[in-house]
């Protein structure tokens, strides 16, 4: 079993070398004026489950800028980071273009991924905690889900620069365990491969007893929602304009083989 450690001891010499590498990182100087791109899993924008989580959110991606959240005032204060990200499931997280690629380019790698590739089960779904907040999760076990994901960070890490100061100061607000730090050196992303979870995320992080409470209001709003046979049918590339700004969707990508 993984256990936590401090970036300042470990005994696993990659882990070390991450470590390293996470430091390194943190010394050099950003670029604050570069668009960011994800390649995100989400219902379709007509879709009942993407209309009422967007409704929770108080913005829909599908749509451009936020709002406060149309269940109330009282709700603001645990969506604040999916508010900005828009209801999603992350399969590359954000990242800056690597040099010599553009947007028009990845585009097109997506458009033939897939093409390529086929549709992967999600099934029913429902709310479960996620290191920390509330997200929905499948019901059953889906290895498919998790190959399908992996092969997406696989594919397309060719586009994406190295992490950047802020970029990876972001990250290092969650502690990571030896294998997480030397994913997030790799691949630019902790939670990849064999700590990939599948989830749309729909808290920030929450402790009970409000957890609890929003949770079961959730439950209330979806419903029957949950209960539909999700698939893997589309990807969908999110746009983060300038930093600061909300993720908007810029392409979705219909998985047809």
């Amino acid at each position: 079993m993984s256990r936590q450690v401090s970036s300042e001891e470990t005994s696993d010499p990659a882990a070390m070398d991450a470590r390293s590498g996470l430091k390194s990182l943190a010394g050099s100087k950003g670029v604050p004026d570069e668009a960011r791109y994800a390649i995100y899993y989400t219902p379709p924008a007509g879709h009942a489950l993407t209309r009422h989580v967007s409704d929770w959110l108080g913005r829909n991606a599908f749509q451009g800028a936020g709002k406060a959240s149309a269940i109330g005032a009282g709700v603001d204060a645990f969506i604040s980071e999916p508010r900005r990200y828009g209801f999603h499931a992350t399969l590359k997280a954000p990242f800056r273009l690597a040099d010599g690629c553009t947007s028009g380019e990845l585009e097109e790698a997506l458009r033939q991924f897939s093409k390529k590739t086929w549709p992967c089960p999600i099934g029913p779904l429902r709310i479960d905690i996620v290191r920390g907040f509330l997200a929905l999760v499948p019901r059953s076990e889906t290895p498919r889900l998790q190959a399908f994901a992996s092969s997406v960070v696989e594919a397309f890490d060719r586009f994406r620069a190295p992490l950047n100061a802020e970029e990876l100061h972001h990250r290092l607000d969650d502690p990571l365990d030896d294998e997480e730090a030397s994913h997030l050196v790799r691949w630019g992303y902790p939670y990849v491969f064999d700590r990939f979870k599948f989830h749309l995320t729909l808290t920030n992080k929450i402790e009970a007893p409000h957890s609890n409470d929003v949770a079961l209001e959730l439950r209330r709003r979806l419903g029957a929602l949950l209960d539909e046979d999700y698939r893997m049918d589309r990807l969908t590339l999110f746009e983060q304009s300038a930093p600061g700004l909300d993720f908007v969707v810029r392409r979705e990508f219909d998985i047809r083989r």
